[in-house]
C-alpha cells in the first residue's frame, strides 16, 4: 500500500460505529456514526462524513484515496449469543454423540441441582453418528462406511440443515476419514458450507475441537454473506483498495481468509483494544504491564498486556464460563460483561437496583437520545449528573434530551424515594462495580496484582467512571488516549496480519521425544512458510514468528502456554528452559509449583505476524493549542460532594503539559472524561490524558 494513501479502520458496535482514518503523516482522525445493523455501510459512511468535514474534504475523496480498509464487527458474537446462527448438523464418530452435551462440565458446582445444565451448541437431534474409527496412534480400526455417511447427508435437507460440522475421534492424527466426508458433502450437498475439525483446530481436547468446529460451521452462511455484502457496498461507494478484517488473535486477516474461517471474527473487535493500549503506553513511556478497558455502548471489555505482549487464551467463552460455548481457539484473552453507556437500569424481583446486561443499543438508544427509549441507562445517569454536555454530544452532532433523561431516572427515584441525582450516582456506581469484578477476574484470579499495572481506558463511556474504578482496584494512574472513543478501531492501525497454526504431539520432558516433536514443529514451520509466501505476493515483506507449547504437570487438567526461545526444542538445554519457565508461570498463576516434577507437553503452536505499516505519529488533528482555560462551567453532582459548579474544558483547547484538578470535565468529540474530586488530569506530550488520584 502506498504511504500516501489513507487507511480506514472501522469497529461496528451495538450502539456506535467507530471510524478512524490515518493519513500519510500518521495522524488519526476519529468519526462516529450510529450503527445500522440492517445495512452496516450506513454507519460507516456517517462516520466518514464526520472525518471528511473535519479534514475539509469529502467522503468520496477519502474512499477514492484509501488504500486499506480494516473492518471489525460484533455480528458473529451477537449471532452466537442470540442463537441466530445457521441450523447446523454435527457428524461424529459412532459411539461419541454427546461431546457437546457433556462438555467439560456445565456449571461451577457440579452438585448444584438448582442450576439447569446448559443446552449443547448443536441440538442432540442434529448430531449424527458416522460408522468409522481411528485409534490414538492414527491407525484405522473401522473403515469409513461411505454408504451410511451418504444416507446421513441425504437426510439433512429435510431437517432444514444449513451447515455441517465434522469432528471425528483422533482425526488430528489421521484426517483421511474427515477429508473423505468433506468430499461426500460436496457431492451430496453441493454448496453446503462445512467445517472439518482437523483443519480448523487440531488439538487433543475433544470438546474444544468439536465446539470450535460447530461454531465455525454455523457462522459460515451468515458471515460469508455479510462480508460479501460489505465488500460490495464499499466497492459501490468508491473504495478500490485492499480489505482486511479484524481477527480474534489480535491482528487482521484478509477478508477471504476470514470468510473461510469466520470463527476468527468472534470477539475480534475487542481483541484490538489491548494492541492500541500497548502502543499508547509505549509512546508515553508508561510501562509494559497494562490493563486495557474498553467501555462501549453495550459492553465493557477488559484485556491484558504483560511485558509488552498481549495475553492470549484458549478458553474464550461466549455466554458465560462453563455455561456458554467455547471457541476452543487461541485468541486474545478478553472478558466481556453487559455494562456500557447504553446499559439499562432496572429493579430485580428482590427490589434491588441492577444495571445491565440488557442494553438500549442504538435503536431506540438511551432515553436522552430522543429516539423513543424510555428506560434509564448509564448515559442518562451521566447526563442527569451534569457530566455530559447535551449540546456537545458526538461533537455537537446529536443534542441530548435532558428532560427525557430525568423523566426516565425519575421512575427509579420515586420507587426508592431518592433524588434523581442520588439514583444516577447509584447507577454509575453499580455499573462500575461490575467492571471492577470483570477486571479482578482477569487479574487477581490469574495471579496478577492490578496495582502494579497501568490502566488504559477507551470507549465512548470510559471516562464517565474510570477514576472510581481505578480507586477500587488500587491503580494510581489511568491513561485515556485522546482517541479513546474508538480504542478498538485505533488498534487496527497498530495491528499486523496474523495467523496461528497448531499441532498435537504428546511429549514428556523427562524422556523427551526430540524426533517426534521436531516433526510436528517442522509441519508448523512449513505451514507458516506457505502463509508468508502468500503474503509476499501481496506486498508484505517483513515477518515476526514465535512458537509455543501448551504443557502441564502429569495428570493435571489444564495447560499453560509457554513461549519457546527459538523455533524448536533440539537440545536438553532447550527443554530445561521450557521446564523452568513453566514452573515460574505455574507459581504466578496458581501460587504453587512442583520444581522436581516433569511436564507433559500436549500442543505446539506457531504464530506469525506479517508486519504492516504503522502510524509514525499520534493524532493531534483538530487541536487548537490555545491557553487551556476552561471554556464554560456547569453544575455537576458527585456522591462525595453533592452539587458543585465545575469547569468544562474542550480537549482541542488544551496543550501538552496542561494540568486540570477535579472536579472538572474534559469534553472530546467522541468521549467525555470526568475528573472526580481529589483527582487530576494531565495532558501528556503525545496528546493523551493521564489521570491520577490526589
Amino acid at each position: 500500500m502506498s504511504t500516501d494513501a489513507y487507511c480506514i479502520a472501522v469497529d461496528v458496535g451495538g450502539t456506535f460505529t467507530d471510524v478512524v482514518m490515518r493519513d500519510h503523516a500518521g495522524a488519526l482522525t476519529v468519526g462516529k456514526g450510529l450503527s445500522d445493523h440492517r445495512r452496516i455501510v450506513s454507519g460507516i459512511l456517517e462516520g466518514l462524513e464526520v472525518i471528511a468535514a473535519s479534514r475539509d474534504t469529502t467522503t468520496d475523496e477519502i474512499l477514492a484515496s484509501a488504500g486499506l480498509f480494516i473492518y471489525s464487527t460484533t455480528r458473529a458474537t451477537n449471532a452466537i449469543l442470540e442463537g441466530t446462527t445457521a441450523r447446523t448438523a454435527l457428524l461424529v464418530t459412532e459411539g461419541f454423540p454427546d461431546i457437546l452435551v457433556l462438555r467439560e462440565g456445565g456449571r461451577f458446582n457440579a452438585f448444584d441441582s438448582t442450576v439447569s445444565y446448559p443446552d449443547p451448541y448443536v441440538a442432540r437431534r442434529l448430531t449424527f453418528e458416522v460408522r468409522e474409527r481411528i485409534d490414538s496412534e492414527g491407525q484405522v480400526v473401522i473403515p469409513l462406511d461411505e454408504a451410511q455417511t451418504r444416507s446421513v447427508l441425504r437426510g439433512l435437507p429435510a431437517r432444514e440443515v444449513e451447515a455441517v460440522a465434522v469432528c471425528l475421534l483422533w482425526s488430528i492424527n489421521e484426517p483421511g476419514h474427515e477429508r473423505a466426508i468433506g468430499r461426500l458433502i460436496e457431492e451430496e450437498l453441493p454448496g453446503m458450507p462445512y467445517t472439518l475439525s482437523h483443519a480448523l483446530n487440531p488439538v487433543v481436547r475433544e470438546y474444544r475441537r468439536a465446539s470450535a468446529t460447530a461454531i465455525d460451521a454455523s457462522l459460515k452462511p451468515l458471515m460469508q454473506s455479510h462480508l460479501a455484502e460489505l465488500e460490495r457496498d464499499l466497492r459501490d461507494a468508491g473504495f478500490s483498495g485492499e480489505i482486511f478484517g479484524a481477527a480474534s488473535a489480535g491482528g487482521v486477516m484478509h477478508l477471504e481468509d476470514l470468510a473461510a474461517r469466520p470463527i476468527n471474527t468472534v470477539k475480534s473487535g475487542p481483541s484490538l483494544a489491548p494492541v492500541a493500549a500497548g502502543h499508547y503506553a509505549e509512546v508515553e513511556d508508561l510501562g509494559r504491564d497494562i490493563i486495557a478497558c474498553d467501555t462501549g455502548g453495550t459492553s465493557f471489555d477488559v484485556s491484558l498486556v504483560r511485558d509488552g505482549a498481549v495475553k492470549f487464551s484458549r478458553e474464550t467463552w461466549l455466554g458465560g464460563r462453563f455455561v456458554g460455548h467455547m471457541t476452543g481457539l487461541s485468541s486474545v484473552d478478553v472478558r466481556s460483561i453487559g455494562a456500557g453507556g447504553g446499559s439499562l437500569a432496572w429493579v430485580d424481583p428482590g427490589g434491588l437496583l441492577r444495571v445491565g446486561p440488557q442494553s438500549a443499543g442504538a435503536d431506540p438508544g438511551p432515553a436522552c437520545y430522543g429516539r423513543g427509549g424510555e428506560q434509564p441507562t448509564v448515559t442518562d445517569a451521566a447526563l442527569v449528573l451534569g457530566y455530559l454536555d447535551p449540546e456537545f454530544f458526538l461533537g455537537g452532532r446529536m443534542v441530548l434530551d435532558e428532560a427525557a433523561a430525568r423523566h426516565a431516572i425519575g421512575a427509579l427515584a420515586e420507587r426508592f424515594e431518592q433524588s434523581h441525582e442520588d439514583i444516577a450516582v447509584a447507577i454509575l456506581t453499580i455499573a462500575g462495580e461490575a467492571m471492577v469484578q470483570a477486571i479482578q477476574e482477569l487479574t487477581i484470579n490469574e495471579g496478577i496484582d492490578p496495582r502494579e499495572s497501568l490502566l488504559v481506558a477507551g470507549g465512548g463511556a470510559a471516562g464517565l467512571n474510570i477514576i472510581p474504578i481505578a480507586r477500587e482496584l488500587g491503580c494510581q494512574e489511568v491513561l485515556i488516549p485522546r482517541s479513546a472513543g474508538a480504542l478498538s478501531a485505533c488498534g487496527a492501525h497498530f495491528s499486523d496480519v496474523v495467523a496461528e497454526f497448531s499441532a498435537s504431539r504428546l511429549a514428556y520432558t523427562d524422556a523427551f521425544a526430540y524426533g517426534d516433536v521436531d516433526e510436528s514443529i517442522g509441519n508448523l514451520r512449513q505451514a507458516i512458510d506457505e502463509f508468508a509466501g502468500r503474503l509476499r505476493h501481496r506486498g508484505i515483506s517483513r515477518f515476526e514468528t514465535r512458537y509455543f507449547v501448551e504443557a502441564r504437570y502429569p495428570s493435571q487438567v489444564w495447560e499453560l502456554e509457554i513461549p519457546l526461545a527459538g523455533d524448536g526444542l533440539r537440545r536438553q538445554e532447550d527443554v530445561a528452559a521450557v521446564v523452568a519457565d513453566f514452573h515460574e508461570a505455574h507459581k504466578r498463576v496458581f501460587g504453587v509449583n512442583e520444581p522436581d516434577a516433569p511436564l507433559e507437553c500436549l500442543n505446539w503452536k506457531g504464530r506469525i505476524a506479517g508486519v504492516l505499516e504503522k502510524p509514525k505519529a499520534l493524532s493531534s488533528a483538530g487541536r487548537n493549542g490555545s491557553s487551556g482555560h476552561a471554556t464554560t462551567h456547569r453544575t455537576m453532582y458527585f456522591g462525595q460532594t453533592g452539587a458543585v459548579e465545575a469547569p468544562v474544558h474542550r480537549g482541542e483547547d488544551l496543550e501538552p503539559g496542561s494540568r486540570i484538578t477535579g472536579p472538572a470535565v474534559i469534553a472530546e468529540p467522541t468521549s467525555t472524561i470526568v475528573v472526580y474530586p481529589d483527582s487530576a488530569a494531565e495532558m501528556l506530550p503525545g496528546g493523551n490524558y493521564l489521570l491520577s488520584n490526589r
